[in-house]
């Protein structure tokens, strides 16, 4: 049996250093891997490029990175709640690449099968698409956009087994199982973490051949990016 458990998170980081590039999961801040970010903080890296929908806020998620200067360059898509990174970005010591959000999903989920490019719509005629190979299919226009060069992919689920099985649950399915598998080391940190044969191979989001190291995680915040309540009677 393959048993891809690490028992300690530094097991589960080894072979991190300065320069690298990391896929990391979640939207906004709802399944974003909390226990890896964390580490990732204290370790001593820097010059790092970092792909992700968010940039989380200024004290969490990967605004920790960004309040040691540990980010180089940010991909993402929606970055208006942190406003470090503002301040990063604005005076230039972050170079920032935004990219529609479906575009940044089927990037990942290329690099996940071996693509080395896509072609979307998403861009035409835009600034996205400039310096870019462009072609028409059945008299639409298309952006070619290549796939993702990662070192290491951070994810979180929900379960999963000793042989890397996930699953996802809510809303936490969103840029996670995409971007398992689409770099050269997936990391999976789960809540649960069951024997092999526990899970219901019906339910498996994403099969272990995806992950390469999983641990379970602590001690969970769960955050919420902006919370919004009714007004009561």
């Amino acid at each position: 049996m393959i048993n891809k458990e690490v028992k300690h998170i530094k097991d589960a980081l080894k072979g991190i250093s300065s320069g690298m590039t990391f896929m990391l999961g979640g939207f906004g801040l709802c399944g974003i891997p909390e226990n890896a970010i964390g580490a990732l903080a204290k370790m001593d890296v820097n010059g790092l490029t970092c792909i992700s929908n968010n940039a989380g806020v200024d004290d969490f998620g990967l605004g920790l990175l960004l309040q040691k200067k540990q980010i180089k360059k940010m991909v993402s898509s929606y970055v208006g709640e942190n406003e470090e990174f503002e301040r990063q970005m604005l005076s230039g010591e972050l170079d920032v690449e935004l990219i529609p959000q479906g575009t940044l999903a089927e990037r990942c989920r290329a690099a996940q099968a071996g693509f080395p490019a896509i072609f979307t719509p998403a861009g035409y005629g835009t600034e996205v698409a400039e310096g870019k190979e462009t072609r028409e299919f059945n008299g639409k226009m298309y952006v070619l956009e290549r796939g993702f060069k990662a070192d290491f992919s951070f994810v979180k689920a929900w379960k999963g087994d000793a042989a890397g099985n996930l699953i996802f649950k809510g809303t936490a399915r969103n840029f996670n199982p995409c971007m398992c598998g689409a770099a050269k080391i997936t990391v999976a940190e789960v809540e649960e973490l069951v024997p092999v044969g526990t899970l219901d191979p019906n339910q498996i989001h994403i099969p272990g051949i995806f992950v390469q190291r999983i641990f379970k995680g602590e001690n969970y915040e769960k955050r919420i990016e902006q919370r919004t309540v009714r007004e009561r009677n």
